[in-house]
Protein backbone atom coordinates (compact mmCIF):
# COMPACT_ATOMS: atom_id res chain seq x y z
CA UNK A 1 0.00 0.00 0.00
CA UNK A 2 1.58 3.14 -1.02
CA UNK A 3 0.68 6.76 0.63
CA UNK A 4 1.66 9.68 -0.63
CA UNK A 5 0.52 13.31 1.50
CA UNK A 6 0.72 16.34 -0.27
CA UNK A 7 1.59 19.44 2.17
CA UNK A 8 0.68 23.08 0.09
CA UNK A 9 -2.49 22.74 -1.82
CA UNK A 10 -1.36 25.58 -3.95
CA UNK A 11 -1.05 25.31 -7.94
CA UNK A 12 2.12 23.45 -7.61
CA UNK A 13 0.58 21.05 -4.92
CA UNK A 14 -2.64 20.42 -7.03
CA UNK A 15 -0.93 20.15 -10.52
CA UNK A 16 1.10 17.35 -8.48
CA UNK A 17 -1.94 15.60 -6.96
CA UNK A 18 -4.21 15.76 -10.76
CA UNK A 19 -0.36 14.69 -12.66
CA UNK A 20 -0.87 11.56 -10.26
CA UNK A 21 -4.19 10.51 -11.44
CA UNK A 22 -3.72 10.89 -15.03
CA UNK A 23 -0.44 8.97 -15.25
CA UNK A 24 0.34 5.34 -14.05
CA UNK A 25 1.43 5.87 -10.54
CA UNK A 26 1.20 2.86 -8.03
CA UNK A 27 -0.64 5.01 -5.36
CA UNK A 28 -3.08 3.72 -3.11
CA UNK A 29 -3.69 7.17 -0.65
CA UNK A 30 -3.64 10.56 -1.43
CA UNK A 31 -3.46 12.68 1.27
CA UNK A 32 -3.98 16.38 1.06
CA UNK A 33 -2.93 19.14 3.68
CA UNK A 34 -3.11 22.87 4.03
CA UNK A 35 -3.53 25.65 6.26
CA UNK A 36 -6.93 26.78 4.02
CA UNK A 37 -9.11 23.36 5.15
CA UNK A 38 -11.65 25.20 3.37
CA UNK A 39 -9.99 25.03 -0.38
CA UNK A 40 -8.39 21.14 0.62
CA UNK A 41 -11.94 19.78 0.96
CA UNK A 42 -12.89 21.51 -2.39
CA UNK A 43 -10.11 20.25 -3.71
CA UNK A 44 -10.31 16.72 -2.37
CA UNK A 45 -13.65 16.66 -3.71
CA UNK A 46 -13.19 17.98 -7.39
CA UNK A 47 -10.15 15.12 -7.39
CA UNK A 48 -12.46 12.28 -6.73
CA UNK A 49 -15.02 13.38 -9.23
CA UNK A 50 -12.30 12.35 -11.88
CA UNK A 51 -12.03 9.23 -10.59
CA UNK A 52 -14.33 7.19 -12.73
CA UNK A 53 -12.98 8.59 -15.64
CA UNK A 54 -8.58 8.65 -14.72
CA UNK A 55 -5.79 6.38 -15.67
CA UNK A 56 -5.51 5.56 -11.59
CA UNK A 57 -8.28 4.58 -8.75
CA UNK A 58 -6.88 5.82 -5.18
CA UNK A 59 -8.58 7.24 -1.90
CA UNK A 60 -8.12 10.86 -2.24
CA UNK A 61 -8.57 12.53 1.08
CA UNK A 62 -8.08 15.44 3.04
CA UNK A 63 -6.12 14.67 6.64
CA UNK A 64 -3.77 15.79 9.45
CA UNK A 65 0.01 15.67 9.67
CA UNK A 66 -1.29 12.30 11.45
CA UNK A 67 -1.30 10.23 7.98
CA UNK A 68 2.50 11.22 7.74
CA UNK A 69 3.68 8.40 9.97
CA UNK A 70 3.20 5.49 7.33
CA UNK A 71 3.41 8.33 4.26
CA UNK A 72 6.01 6.80 1.54
CA UNK A 73 6.66 10.25 0.54
CA UNK A 74 5.41 13.70 1.82
CA UNK A 75 5.76 16.12 -0.98
CA UNK A 76 6.04 19.86 0.76
CA UNK A 77 5.25 23.08 -2.19
CA UNK A 78 3.57 24.98 1.09
CA UNK A 79 5.33 28.27 1.01
CA UNK A 80 4.93 31.79 1.27
CA UNK A 81 4.27 33.88 -1.87
CA UNK A 82 6.66 36.75 -2.87
CA UNK A 83 5.64 40.28 -2.30
CA UNK A 84 6.04 43.13 -4.11
CA UNK A 85 9.36 44.79 -3.30
CA UNK A 86 10.59 41.54 -0.95
CA UNK A 87 13.99 40.08 -1.74
CA UNK A 88 14.69 36.69 -2.15
CA UNK A 89 16.32 36.41 1.43
CA UNK A 90 12.76 38.25 2.53
CA UNK A 91 11.55 34.97 1.09
CA UNK A 92 13.67 32.44 2.50
CA UNK A 93 13.33 33.79 5.94
CA UNK A 94 9.44 33.48 5.89
CA UNK A 95 9.65 29.82 4.00
CA UNK A 96 12.61 28.71 7.09
CA UNK A 97 10.17 29.83 9.56
CA UNK A 98 6.95 27.97 7.86
CA UNK A 99 9.51 24.83 7.18
CA UNK A 100 10.65 24.57 10.57
CA UNK A 101 6.73 24.12 11.89
CA UNK A 102 6.11 21.65 9.34
CA UNK A 103 9.12 19.24 9.77
CA UNK A 104 8.37 19.32 13.26
CA UNK A 105 4.60 18.18 13.15
CA UNK A 106 5.62 15.39 10.79
CA UNK A 107 8.95 14.00 12.45
CA UNK A 108 6.68 14.16 15.90
CA UNK A 109 4.27 11.53 14.28
CA UNK A 110 6.93 8.68 13.35
CA UNK A 111 7.73 9.87 9.65
CA UNK A 112 10.49 7.62 7.96
CA UNK A 113 9.92 7.79 4.06
CA UNK A 114 11.41 9.95 1.62
CA UNK A 115 10.02 13.92 1.40
CA UNK A 116 10.21 15.39 -2.02
CA UNK A 117 10.92 19.14 -1.97
CA UNK A 118 9.49 21.59 -4.54
CA UNK A 119 9.27 24.87 -2.31
CA UNK A 120 11.34 27.72 -3.53
CA UNK A 121 13.92 28.43 -3.19
CA UNK A 122 14.25 24.62 -3.31
CA UNK A 123 18.36 23.98 -2.79
CA UNK A 124 17.87 26.07 0.55
CA UNK A 125 13.78 24.65 1.55
CA UNK A 126 15.76 20.62 0.80
CA UNK A 127 18.62 21.37 2.93
CA UNK A 128 16.80 22.97 5.65
CA UNK A 129 14.23 19.51 5.44
CA UNK A 130 17.68 17.61 5.88
CA UNK A 131 18.48 19.32 8.81
CA UNK A 132 15.23 19.99 10.82
CA UNK A 133 14.07 16.43 10.20
CA UNK A 134 17.74 14.87 11.24
CA UNK A 135 16.79 11.94 8.77
CA UNK A 136 19.28 10.62 6.23
CA UNK A 137 19.97 12.91 3.55
CA UNK A 138 19.31 9.99 1.03
CA UNK A 139 15.31 10.61 1.92
CA UNK A 140 15.55 14.28 1.16
CA UNK A 141 15.03 14.74 -2.47
CA UNK A 142 14.58 18.14 -3.80
CA UNK A 143 13.39 18.74 -7.44
CA UNK A 144 16.09 21.17 -8.12
CA UNK A 145 16.85 21.05 -12.14
CA UNK A 146 14.66 18.63 -12.77
CA UNK A 147 12.57 21.32 -14.69
CA UNK A 148 15.48 22.82 -16.04
CA UNK A 149 16.55 19.52 -17.69
CA UNK A 150 13.35 18.77 -18.97
CA UNK A 151 12.90 22.42 -20.59
CA UNK A 152 16.35 21.88 -22.13
CA UNK A 153 15.88 18.93 -23.55
CA UNK A 154 12.72 19.94 -24.97
CA UNK A 155 14.24 22.77 -26.58
CA UNK A 156 16.93 20.50 -28.29
CA UNK A 157 14.42 18.09 -29.41
CA UNK A 158 12.38 21.19 -31.33
CA UNK A 159 16.04 22.32 -32.86
CA UNK A 160 16.90 18.79 -33.90
CA UNK A 161 13.55 17.26 -34.59
CA UNK A 162 14.03 14.23 -32.15
CA UNK A 163 12.15 12.98 -29.73
CA UNK A 164 12.75 14.50 -26.18
CA UNK A 165 12.92 11.69 -24.33
CA UNK A 166 15.89 10.85 -26.77
CA UNK A 167 18.12 13.67 -25.73
CA UNK A 168 20.49 13.04 -22.72
CA UNK A 169 21.33 16.19 -21.99
CA UNK A 170 21.40 18.15 -17.79
CA UNK A 171 20.91 21.32 -16.10
CA UNK A 172 23.13 21.07 -13.27
CA UNK A 173 24.08 23.84 -10.08
CA UNK A 174 21.18 25.71 -8.51
CA UNK A 175 17.59 25.73 -9.56
CA UNK A 176 18.16 29.35 -10.41
CA UNK A 177 20.23 31.80 -11.87
CA UNK A 178 23.80 29.94 -11.35
CA UNK A 179 22.61 26.90 -13.31
CA UNK A 180 24.45 25.82 -16.12
CA UNK A 181 24.38 23.41 -18.29
CA UNK A 182 27.13 20.36 -18.72
CA UNK A 183 27.31 20.96 -22.70
CA UNK A 184 30.41 18.05 -22.15
CA UNK A 185 28.07 15.67 -21.63
CA UNK A 186 25.21 15.94 -23.97
CA UNK A 187 23.96 13.83 -26.63
CA UNK A 188 21.26 12.19 -28.55
CA UNK A 189 21.34 8.86 -28.62
CA UNK A 190 25.25 8.24 -29.07
CA UNK A 191 26.45 11.63 -30.73
CA UNK A 192 27.66 14.56 -28.63
CA UNK A 193 26.29 17.42 -29.92
CA UNK A 194 28.13 19.39 -27.68
CA UNK A 195 30.00 20.54 -31.03
CA UNK A 196 26.81 20.72 -33.46
CA UNK A 197 26.18 23.90 -31.88
CA UNK A 198 28.06 27.51 -31.93
CA UNK A 199 28.83 29.05 -28.79
CA UNK A 200 26.15 31.61 -29.89
CA UNK A 201 23.84 28.75 -29.95
CA UNK A 202 24.31 27.38 -26.62
CA UNK A 203 24.46 30.64 -24.84
CA UNK A 204 20.69 31.22 -26.39
CA UNK A 205 19.56 28.09 -25.40
CA UNK A 206 20.84 28.29 -22.13
CA UNK A 207 19.03 31.85 -21.53
CA UNK A 208 15.91 30.45 -22.87
CA UNK A 209 16.31 27.53 -20.33
CA UNK A 210 17.22 29.59 -17.38
CA UNK A 211 14.09 32.23 -18.22
CA UNK A 212 11.48 30.29 -19.26
CA UNK A 213 10.40 30.35 -15.83
CA UNK A 214 10.47 34.16 -15.81
CA UNK A 215 8.54 34.44 -18.65
CA UNK A 216 5.91 31.64 -17.85
CA UNK A 217 4.95 33.30 -14.54
CA UNK A 218 4.69 37.04 -16.62
CA UNK A 219 2.52 35.61 -18.66
CA UNK A 220 0.27 33.15 -16.65
CA UNK A 221 1.64 33.91 -13.09
CA UNK A 222 2.85 31.04 -11.76
CA UNK A 223 4.63 27.63 -13.10
CA UNK A 224 2.51 24.56 -12.16
CA UNK A 225 2.19 21.74 -14.90
CA UNK A 226 6.16 21.28 -15.62
CA UNK A 227 6.97 20.78 -12.03
CA UNK A 228 3.76 18.67 -11.29
CA UNK A 229 4.94 16.19 -14.09
CA UNK A 230 8.78 16.29 -12.28
CA UNK A 231 6.95 15.35 -9.15
CA UNK A 232 5.40 12.61 -10.51
CA UNK A 233 8.58 11.27 -12.67
CA UNK A 234 10.81 11.49 -9.04
CA UNK A 235 7.33 9.69 -7.75
CA UNK A 236 7.72 6.70 -9.95
CA UNK A 237 11.46 6.68 -9.28
CA UNK A 238 10.83 5.77 -5.82
CA UNK A 239 7.44 3.78 -5.61
CA UNK A 240 8.76 1.52 -8.88
CA UNK A 241 12.31 1.19 -7.49
CA UNK A 242 13.70 2.47 -11.36
CA UNK A 243 17.12 2.99 -10.56
CA UNK A 244 16.61 6.19 -12.99
CA UNK A 245 18.95 9.00 -13.54
CA UNK A 246 17.49 12.14 -12.50
CA UNK A 247 19.02 15.52 -11.97
CA UNK A 248 17.67 16.37 -8.30
CA UNK A 249 18.96 18.52 -5.51
CA UNK A 250 20.76 16.26 -2.99
CA UNK A 251 23.06 16.51 -0.40
CA UNK A 252 27.04 17.45 -1.34
CA UNK A 253 28.36 16.49 2.39
CA UNK A 254 31.97 17.90 1.13
CA UNK A 255 30.07 21.37 1.16
CA UNK A 256 27.70 20.62 3.52
CA UNK A 257 25.03 22.60 1.08
CA UNK A 258 22.25 20.53 -1.33
CA UNK A 259 22.87 21.17 -5.27
CA UNK A 260 21.35 19.25 -8.42
CA UNK A 261 23.36 16.59 -10.19
CA UNK A 262 22.10 13.49 -11.92
CA UNK A 263 21.80 11.16 -9.84
CA UNK A 264 20.24 7.51 -9.25
CA UNK A 265 16.92 7.37 -7.37
CA UNK A 266 14.74 4.18 -6.11
CA UNK A 267 12.74 3.23 -3.41
CA UNK A 268 15.32 4.53 -1.14
CA UNK A 269 15.37 7.61 -2.17
CA UNK A 270 19.04 9.02 -3.79
CA UNK A 271 20.69 5.75 -4.20
CA UNK A 272 23.60 6.98 -6.08
CA UNK A 273 25.20 10.08 -6.98
CA UNK A 274 26.75 9.83 -10.88
CA UNK A 275 30.18 10.84 -11.31
CA UNK A 276 29.72 13.34 -14.20
CA UNK A 277 33.53 14.32 -15.73
CA UNK A 278 32.97 17.82 -15.91
CA UNK A 279 35.16 20.83 -17.74
CA UNK A 280 36.88 23.07 -16.03
CA UNK A 281 34.93 25.96 -17.19
CA UNK A 282 32.13 23.47 -15.90
CA UNK A 283 33.40 23.05 -12.78
CA UNK A 284 33.80 26.27 -11.86
CA UNK A 285 30.13 26.74 -12.98
CA UNK A 286 29.36 24.28 -10.44
CA UNK A 287 31.41 25.85 -7.76
CA UNK A 288 29.55 29.23 -8.06
CA UNK A 289 26.39 27.72 -8.30
CA UNK A 290 27.44 25.91 -4.85
CA UNK A 291 29.07 29.63 -3.48
CA UNK A 292 25.49 30.70 -4.18
CA UNK A 293 23.09 28.33 -1.91
CA UNK A 294 25.57 28.04 0.92
CA UNK A 295 25.57 31.76 1.36
CA UNK A 296 21.77 31.81 0.98
CA UNK A 297 21.32 28.76 3.46
CA UNK A 298 24.16 30.40 6.33
CA UNK A 299 21.68 33.64 6.05
CA UNK A 300 19.29 32.05 7.07
CA UNK A 301 19.55 28.07 8.60
CA UNK A 302 22.84 29.47 10.69
CA UNK A 303 20.99 32.50 11.90
CA UNK A 304 17.68 30.46 13.05
CA UNK A 305 19.95 28.62 15.14
CA UNK A 306 21.53 31.21 17.00
CA UNK A 307 17.45 32.37 18.09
Amino acid sequence: MNKIVIIGCGNVGMSYAYALLNQKVNVDTLVLIDVNEEKVAGEVMDLNHSLPYSYNTMNIINGTYEQCRDANIVMISAGANQEPNETRLDLINKNDKIFKKIINEIMKHGFNGIFLIATNPVDAMSYITYKYSNITSNKVIGTGTSLDTARLRYILSKKFTINPKNVHAYVMGEHGDSEFIAWSTASIGTINIKNTLTEEEKSKIATEVRDSAYEIIKKKGNTSYGIGTCLVRITNAILNNENAIITVSNYDKENDVYISTPCVINKDGIAKKLKINLETEEKKQLDASIKVIKNTINKVYMEDKDE
